[in-house]
């Protein structure tokens, strides 16, 4: 009994470590879901070799939970690699960004959702998925007067609303799936030209369309050269090989830990795949989650940015 029980255990525990093992590979799109829960697989994983060995102590139970712990560290540090340099904590704030996926059919939170927005003191608010908001857009513009996107109820993903005048302002296609998912802005923060943009990136299991919008983002990025900051729903965790990729090539950084928005259910258990990311001369003070999620299959997330000198 002990003996089999040791072998189903290796059995499963092999596959899982060597399907997160082969992101050092392939960064294969319908592995990618793993990847991004590679901490958390590999904990299981450990947990699993610890009991395999108290049934039975054979060398490969000590090989899995040896492959398991490795896995686990280069996961966080795979994480630590994009923290942004702390500010010092005198440097005031230059503005504050609030970047949420609200789903596309969560009308009945409509005004608890709006009602969060006008009590986050952001500058700057990025809500994804936002038609049912649509009933909210006068109340939110007393305080939000200026906005990009939602002009038809029926064309109402990315709504990018703002305290202050946008300079420019352009909506995309980004990739060849969805229609009009990336904004882009620019906004004068009392002599602090900061330009935004806000994805909404197609899930990495369809295909590669995920990888090709990427590289489509990166590419838009080149030609803003000065404050920059990236905000929104990527549907993958910074440790998706695709995700590294767009972030060594872009010099974009985040908190650490970021707040983990997906899924709902398991709190603090779950993994980061919204994101807010900055390039200096901008800095990310705080990153934090809000306190509910209304509803969505996903939290909202606000940051607190101050400027370099």
């Amino acid at each position: 009994m002990r003996h089999t029980v040791f072998c189903v255990l290796s059995v499963l525990i092999t596959i899982v470590l060597a399907l997160v093992s082969l992101r050092y590979f392939t960064d294969f799109w319908l592995l990618s879901l793993v990847y991004s829960f590679q901490i958390h697989l590999s904990i299981i994983c450990a947990i699993g070799a610890v009991v395999a060995v108290f049934f039975k102590r054979h060398w490969y139970g000590f090989v899995m939970l040896a492959v398991a712990t490795f896995l686990n560290i280069h996961g966080v540090i795979m994480l630590r690699e994009f923290a942004g340099k702390m500010p010092a904590e005198d440097a005031p704030r230059l503005f504050r960004l609030m970047s949420f996926n609200i789903e596309f059919d969560n009308f009945g939170n409509a005004e608890k959702i709006a009602d969060a927005v006008l009590a986050s003191g952001a500058d700057v608010v990025d809500i994804m998925e936002a038609q049912p908001v649509f009933s909210q857009l006068p109340r939110l513009a007393q305080i939000y007067p200026y906005r990009i996107g939602c002009d038809t109820s029926d064309a109402c993903d990315t709504l990018v609303l703002s305290k202050r005048p946008f300079a420019a302002h352009k909506v995309y296609d980004l990739g060849a799936l969805w229609k009009q998912r990336l904004v882009s802005t620019k906004i004068d923060f009392d002599g602090t030209w900061v330009d935004f943009l806000f994805p909404h990136l197609t899930k990495p299991y369809f295909d590669d369309f995920q990888a090709d919008e990427l590289v489509e983002l990166k590419a838009i990025m080149q030609s803003r050269t000065g404050a920059l900051v990236v905000a929104g729903d990527f549907n993958s965790a910074i440790l998706a090989p695709t995700i590294q990729e767009f972030l060594r090539g872009t010099g974009l950084t985040t908190a650490f830990p970021e707040p983990t928005t997906w899924p709902v259910a398991a709190g603090p258990f779950g993994i980061s795949i919204d994101h807010i990311f900055a390039r200096p001369p901008l800095l990310i003070r705080s990153t934090s989650r809000l306190g509910d999620s209304f509803g969505s299959n996903h939290y909202g997330l606000v940051s607190d940015f101050v400027r370099e000198y």
